[in-house]
């Protein structure tokens, strides 16, 4: 199967995936790895296709095995509370969202019309899904301690940032206390929602001092808010970093 072979409802400006392969560093057959990219919006259009999710069930066990034992062997002073809210911080769907960002992983992404119009390619779930299946799609191709190495080349940039567990546990204390240190005066939220009753996913948006800073995406208000203050955080840390 190949997604991306200029298929209608795929941009023929996509990049091939043999270059996000090169970019992992990873050993992943390609045909598997163009299924770690399709979201199932993409094979529904499509007559069925296989899509990513059995892939990515198998790789939320893998990341998360992986990061507990390098928690486990880097911190051997904490507990295991403090060692299960670390790992809960790395494997978060706002984490592994940032990760994908990182890389540029939206653009290799195969989806649906509907998901293209309403940016598919930036929200936090599917990206943080794509992660997942990914790593379920090194594991088959190259075995599980290839797969721990790439696991673990993935969350290092947050995994060396000490002040980001404690965002990412409690990101809207976090950002709360950054913009007051900022001067910009309390965070509010703007939530939207779309979908069914049954199946809604909810849109918040931070606005700090009158300007719209963030969007966070999840299947709660709660999680959308918790995913929108953790990336307007890391913004604002970029930028009282870049003024200090």
């Amino acid at each position: 199967m190949s997604a991306s072979s200029g298929s209608a409802g795929v941009s023929p400006a996509q990049p091939d995936v043999a270059r996000l392969r090169d970019i992992l560093g990873a050993d992943i057959d390609l045909d598997l790895l163009e299924v770690a990219l399709t979201h199932r919006s993409y094979a529904y259009e499509h007559g069925g296709l296989a899509h990513n999710e059995r892939l990515e069930f198998l790789g939320d066990s893998i990341l998360g095995q992986a990061v507990t034992v390098k928690l486990f062997r880097s911190f051997p002073d904490l507990d295991e509370g403090e060692l299960a809210k670390r790992r809960a911080s790395l494997v978060s769907t706002v984490a592994l969202a940032e990760i994908a960002r990182m890389i540029g992983l939206g653009e290799y992404v195969h989806l649906g019309r509907g998901e293209i119009l309403t940016g598919g390619r930036d929200k936090s779930s599917i990206l943080a899904d794509t992660v997942e299946a990914i790593i379920g799609a090194s594991f088959l191709s190259a075995g599980p301690d290839a797969t721990t190495d790439l696991v673990l080349r993935l969350v290092d940039p947050l995994f060396v940032d000490p002040e980001r567990f404690g965002a990412a546990m409690d990101p809207k204390t976090s950002l709360q206390e950054l913009a007051a240190s900022l001067g910009l005066g309390n965070p509010v939220y703007r939530i939207a929602d779309e979908g069914p009753d049954h199946d809604k996913t909810f849109h918040a948006t931070v606005v700090l001092a009158g300007d719209e800073v963030s969007v966070g995406t999840g299947s709660s208000k709660k999680s959308a808010e918790m995913a929108a203050a953790l990336d307007a955080w890391t913004r604002l840390s970029g930028r009282a970093e870049r003024t200090a």
